[in-house]
């Protein structure tokens, strides 16, 4: 139990170093000066998602650099393979904690009470659906993606679930992307209102089924 706290701290500090230490402009003026190369563009921006977790970049970010490179056609789907791709190292990192007494967020009660309702979420939704509505809500993507892990959703699952709750927010990322004159980070924050109000209600009705009857039969 000691060592698997201390691995969390460290993870938990090589995050937070790693996202301070490394420039957002300075990758992004790196993949432009290669974007005029496929396969070029093609390895950094695989390096770019396999890194992604390290320095805590919203996924959203990279799909506007795919966007950039490879445009809307070809962008959607490489910028969904991505998204399951880049969510693997998080993936990971909760499977290896799991839900029980090793996980250190078991050991306070907060984490406790965190993991009680993260359990309770998704046997009542579903890993598939609760999932899903996750993705689809305005959430960091690490911490829905580590919980998920953590209370034994299966992979299968998962990687579809991150799919279908990528695809609005792939797409439009891409086709901000694919708009840019120069692959710089003004602009790339930018995301409609309307949308992750929209998302956010549909996040909601993704789940309001299974929750609803959850309390019903409680009640």
């Amino acid at each position: 139990m000691h060592r698997r706290a201390a691995v969390g701290v460290a993870l938990v500090a090589t995050v937070v170093v790693a996202s301070l230490a490394v420039s957002p402009t300075a990758t992004l003026s790196a993949l432009d000066a290669v974007a005029d190369d496929p396969l070029a563009f093609g390895g950094c921006l695989l390096a770019v998602y396999l890194l992604r977790p390290l320095v805590a970049w919203p996924t959203t970010l990279v799909s506007v650099v795919v966007g950039y490179g490879y445009g809307v056609a070809l962008g959607v789907p490489v910028g969904l393979a991505g998204a399951v791709l880049t969510s693997m190292p998080a993936f990971a990192a909760g499977r290896y904690f799991g839900d029980g007494g090793d996980n250190p967020l078991s050991w306070v009660a907060p984490g406790e009470r965190f993991l009680d309702a993260a359990r309770s979420y998704f046997d009542t939704t579903g890993g598939f659906r609760g999932v899903t509505a996750a993705r689809l809500a305005p959430l960091p993507a690490d911490a829905v993606t580590a919980t998920a892990a953590m209370t034994g959703v299966s992979l299968p699952a998962f990687a579809a679930a991150t799919v279908v709750g990528e695809l609005p927010w792939t797409v439009a990322a891409v086709l901000v992307g694919s708009s840019l004159a120069t692959l710089t980070t003004d602009g790339l924050g930018a995301v409609d209102a309307r949308l992750v109000a929209g998302l956010a209600i549909a996040a909601a009705v993704v789940v309001a089924g299974p929750l609803y009857r959850r309390v019903a039969v409680s009640d």
